[in-house]
């Protein structure tokens, strides 16, 4: 997915067929703590991830994202990270607890204060539901 100035807000298309454009390894996402709350930027772009989009398809966590633990908070962040990586209502919904459970739940802050997510920890979890473009 190429990431652009699109907020998480908006509609999206549940039958839409996924695809990723990107090359592998350019694709992360990228944690910190802010005032006691998770903030979740991508890279490259710098967007904000937020979780309104996500919460459309499931209201897990309207407070926000977490990471480490196998709850409310990391699954919203699971689907919200699936949902923007593919742009697909429908694989996100399937999947996202799997990643909740195989890659979320495990996050740790590092050292310097953050997590990343790349492409290839999201990939491990899709395997090929997500088709390469051309």
């Amino acid at each position: 997915m190429v990431l652009s100035n699109r907020t998480m807000s908006g509609t999206f298309d549940d039958y839409a067929t996924a695809q990723t454009t990107h090359h592998q390894g350019e694709i992360r996402y990228v944690g910190s703590r802010e005032q006691g709350e998770t903030v979740v930027t991508t890279h490259p772009g710098g967007e904000r991830l937020t979780p309104e989009r996500s919460l459309q398809i499931a209201r897990h966590s309207p407070s926000g994202f977490a990471v480490g633990y196998r709850g409310s908070g990391p699954a919203q962040l699971a689907l919200a990270v699936l949902l923007d990586y593919t742009d697909n209502a429908a694989l996100a919904r399937e999947h996202y607890q799997t990643f909740k459970e195989e890659v979320i739940s495990h996050l740790e802050y590092g050292a310097d204060g953050t997590w990343t997510l790349t492409d290839a920890d999201i990939e491990h979890v899709l395997h090929d539901d997500v088709a390469p473009t051309a």
